[in-house]
């Protein structure tokens, strides 16, 4: 889901499209369900990543979904995935910065826009909604999906991680996007001139006994390793605290006990 250069802390290597691909399989059938499609929509996908919420998409809406993505590796890898499932009809993926948007020409003609884990990754919010509004047709529906970081809750919480996730949050502070935008999404959307219509949480979480919960700890795990050259680099915490603390959280993933509380923010509305 790169979006600009320089913005955004994950990369493209192999692992972090591994990442990515566990955690659609985690999240998409929730999303699915909430943005109960009915079929026949155009559906515009700001920041597409690997496409499978966008094939996700295009199947429950029976007709092919564009998805824009910055990343040439990302879209690579998107078709590849297409390809060995045999749907890469369900694709019209473009190179392109989701801050433009679509064509001028399509402009006004999609009924749904969609945006995931792609507004905390930008300097500006607001101009990638503004982007979306004018994507859709009057009555078109927008749909962000996105982290407000400060929301996870790990119990009983793992030595270190409290200082570790805040080292995460201030990465994305230090070059300039922001770690809090879930909590923003409405407003976000009424100041693009949409009409908020809906807010709402995905839980995105597990105990220990659901075979969800060891992939979710190897989920955030994978997340902060993958920012280490920019907390550690940056000075925001030292190598032996980042490394010690990440230990402490793999281990959390054995405990009988263990607890993890998260939730993807979502907020919904509609273009005048």
């Amino acid at each position: 889901m790169s979006v600009t250069s320089g913005s955004y802390l994950h990369g493209t290597a192999p692992e972090e499209q591994a990442r990515l691909s566990i955690l659609n399989e985690l999240l998409n059938r929730a999303a699915l369900r909430e943005l109960a499609l009915r079929g026949g929509e155009k559906i515009v996908d700001f920041g597409a990543g690997l496409g499978q919420l966008t094939r996700d998409m295009a199947r429950a809406a029976k007709r092919r979904v564009v998805g824009i993505e910055r990343s040439p590796k990302q879209i690579a890898e998107a078709r590849r995935q297409a390809a060995a499932a045999g749907e890469e009809s369900l694709l019209e993926l473009r190179q392109g910065d989701v801050q433009e948007g679509v064509p001028r020409a399509e402009e006004g003609t999609y009924d749904l826009a969609h945006a995931r884990f792609v507004l905390e990754h930008v300097p500006d919010p607001l101009v990638v909604v503004k982007a979306m509004v004018r994507a859709v047709r009057p009555g078109g529906r927008l749909v962000l999906q996105d982290d407000d970081h400060e929301i996870l809750r790990l119990w009983p919480e793992p030595l270190g991680v409290r200082v570790l996730w805040g080292a995460y949050m201030r990465a994305f502070d230090r070059i300039g996007n922001d770690p809090y935008v879930g909590r923003r999404l409405v407003e976000l959307l009424h100041a693009a001139g949409a009409r908020p219509s809906r807010s709402h949480f995905l839980f995105f979480g597990a105990c220990a006994g659901e075979p969800a919960f060891a992939q979710l700890v190897d989920n955030m795990a994978s997340l902060v390793l993958g920012a280490r050259e920019a907390i550690v680099g940056d000075g925001l915490l030292p190598g032996s605290v980042f490394d010690s603390s990440l230990t402490e959280l793999r281990r959390f993933r054995d405990r009988p006990d263990g607890a993890f509380w998260y939730a993807v923010s979502w907020a919904e509305g509609t273009k005048p």
